[in-house]
């Protein structure tokens, strides 16, 4: 029988690791411990990758700071199932995968794929270009825990975020040292209880939804409660505010969208309003600052599917004046192209162009202007798990990532590396 000198390629066990960029994916999401986002190494102890009794995957570093040093038991980061120091094992899987494939990674200089397969095909009708790359990464668990909204407090940099903490209200500056943090866990008028989304006033006051107190409340930048406002929501979600300082506040469960007019040196409500009353579920809120346009995303789909991996949403922009001037939805932007987007936070931009988070699939994407129909093109395709809030500041985009409790700051300049 002859003998082949030259095998095919199907019979090489590495000929599906041969695109530097699939290398580079494995390399960023299984080689990497996504709560200090340092790469595993079977050969250093600190850094080896171990199994959780969940199935989640952390470095010993890692599995060791979160623990309680007696009880030798930590939460998950990830599902918050309570497990054992004791009950963790080495990782064998991802330990040889990375004596397989580092040797033949890519240096750590190159610069990621700049295309990212979605749904397990590239769109070929849509740019795939990202175009923004991650400069920056902090927070993670116990910093952060279960993270739900973001906002910038004026063009300085300093970001608020909004999560599941002691103190549920966190002032970052924008190389993520921790300022100051406030708004206490409780259902007083002064305290947080469930905090969904938040936002910053021109003014710099900060604008927290509560779901569990059903409520909106207002704080100054250093912490001192103004406002509550209640017995007007029935679950209040999304909020963001307009250039004159008007609070918009969706409410997921009486499918409306309020405008609440403040006082904020009385601490009083100067006028409220349903603007719009024939929404389905409504979330995440934004409010172009140029135009005063203000976009709705609608999740009309959760209570019936709430299984569903792609679920259905609506998004809907209306005008300074609250009439509807376009909308689109999930499965209509399936139609145009092979990117099945599961849209959840949206943002505006400096020019209008409405800006999405896709959080089933880790994808920020511009929409562009809509009135022309729809142009995905994704800027954001790596390093993201579950973005559940987006800031447009200083020509970057900073990403609340819900996945591993981090703010990811992504821009344009090539020559960065993330950091955490």
């Amino acid at each position: 029988m002859d003998v082949d000198e030259n095998p095919p390629e199907a019979l090489h066990p590495t000929c599906c690791l041969a695109s530097e960029g699939t290398l580079r994916e494995i390399e960023v999401n299984l080689l990497e411990c996504k709560v200090c986002f340092e790469m595993f190494d079977s050969q250093q102890k600190l850094r080896r990758p171990q199994n959780l009794c969940c199935g989640h995957v952390l470095c010993q570093e890692c599995i060791t700071a979160l623990a309680h040093p007696l009880l030798r038991k930590l939460e998950c980061p990830f599902c918050r199932q309570l497990c054992s120091v004791d009950g963790t094992s080495q990782c064998q899987v991802l330990c040889d995968l990375q004596e397989l494939m580092l040797p033949r990674s890519p240096s750590s200089s190159a610069s990621p794929p700049c295309a990212k397969k979605i749904d397990g095909c590239l769109a070929s009708n849509v740019k795939l270009t990202a175009t923004l790359q991650l400069s920056c990464a902090f927070g993670g668990w116990g910093t952060l825990i279960n993270p739900t909204g973001i906002a910038a407090l004026g063009s300085s940099g300093t970001l608020v975020v909004v999560h599941d903490g002691e103190k549920r209200i966190v002032v970052f500056n924008q190389q993520g040292r921790k300022l100051n943090s406030f708004g206490r866990r409780g259902k007083a008028s002064s305290r947080i209880c469930y905090p969904m989304d938040v936002a910053v006033a021109p003014n710099g006051y900060v604008v927290v939804t509560d779901a569990g107190d059903k409520a909106v409340k207002v704080f100054s930048s250093r912490g001192n409660h103004v406002l509550t406002v209640k017995d007007i929501f029935q679950l209040p979600w999304g909020v963001d505010t307009d250039s004159c300082g008007s609070i918009l506040v969706s409410d997921d469960r009486a499918g409306t969208l309020s405008l609440v007019k403040v006082d904020y040196g009385l601490g009083m409500i100067a006028h409220h309003q349903t603007a719009i009353s024939d929404l389905h579920c409504p979330r995440a809120v934004a409010c172009c600052q140029v135009t005063g346009n203000t976009a709705v995303m609608e999740h009309p789909a959760d209570v019936a599917h709430p299984t569903e991996r792609h679920q259905y949403t609506r998004l809907k922009v209306f005008t300074k004046d609250f009439h509807l001037i376009y909308q689109t939805d999930s499965f209509s932007l399936n139609l145009q192209s092979t990117v099945r987007l599961s849209m959840s936070a949206v943002v505006f931009d400096g020019d209008g162009d409405v800006i999405v988070t896709d959080s089933n699939q880790g994808l920020v994407c511009s929409l562009g202007k809509l009135q022309n129909g729809p142009i995905i093109t994704p800027l954001v395709g790596n390093h993201l798990i579950r973005p559940v809030g987006l800031v447009l500041l200083n020509n970057m985009l900073i990403a609340l990532d819900a996945g591993d409790h981090t703010v990811k700051i992504y821009s344009s300049k090539q020559d960065t590396s993330p950091t955490s």
